[in-house]
């Protein structure tokens, strides 16, 4: 099983995209994806198809699902929200990572 958090910011402000979208998806799914100027990207999209092996997590009333692959590069993250004026969004504290972008979208191990 995947060892990530998601805060109740991050939960709430998900669950409320989640309900005002017109899809029929049930879950986050937090995924790592090649890409991105560190090598590695972070993926938050909402999917409403659970894999065979997808972790399923529960944070404060959200589903989140994690695939095997992705599972060993998110261990120990932290996923916040932050709606600071000049920097609002998702924010994802990584400590295992070894290098990270500017913009916080990409990172390396």
């Amino acid at each position: 099983m995947v060892n990530l958090q998601l805060t109740e910011a991050a939960a709430d402000k998900a669950k409320n995209l989640l309900a005002s979208s017109t899809e029929p998806h049930t879950a986050l799914r937090v995924a790592v994806r090649n890409g991105g100027c560190s090598g590695m990207r972070y993926e938050l999209i909402f999917d409403g198809d659970r894999g065979e092996t997808d972790d399923e997590l529960d944070f404060h009333g959200l589903t989140v699902w994690v695939d095997a692959e992705s599972a060993t590069f998110l261990d120990g993250i932290t996923i916040d929200f932050s709606n600071e004026l000049n920097d609002a969004g998702f924010k994802i504290n990584n400590p295992g990572a070894a290098e990270t972008c500017g913009c916080g979208e990409s990172f390396a191990l």
